[in-house]
């Protein structure tokens, strides 16, 4: 199963735009900054991660102040066929208030 689940803020997005069908999508970068207990140790994890959001979530995601916290949800695909760097692919996000 490929899911992941991210507490994290938006701090860049580039303008919505649209596939050759027509399709809306938006493309973004997401930090996020949490301490993870590891082998009983308290550790301090920060990442930024890119991520995309494809159809009606993209909207969604165009619309979500920069520097908020939301939790999003989604899967891990490659950025392209030949390439190891991932991407955050958002298929969810969470529709409470921004998560402080």
């Amino acid at each position: 199963m490929n899911q992941f689940q991210l507490v994290a803020q938006v701090v860049e997005r580039e303008m919505l735009r649209y596939t050759p069908a027509g399709i809306p999508i938006v493309s973004a970068r997401l930090a996020h900054s949490s301490q993870q207990l590891e082998a009983q140790v308290t550790r301090v994890v920060e990442l930024e991660i890119s991520a995309l959001a494809i159809g009606e979530i993209s909207g969604r995601l165009n619309q979500l102040e920069l520097g908020q916290q939301h939790q999003f949800t989604g899967f891990l695909a490659r950025k392209n066929r030949n390439s190891k760097s991932l991407v955050f692919h958002i298929t969810d996000i969470c529709e409470n208030q921004a998560i402080n």
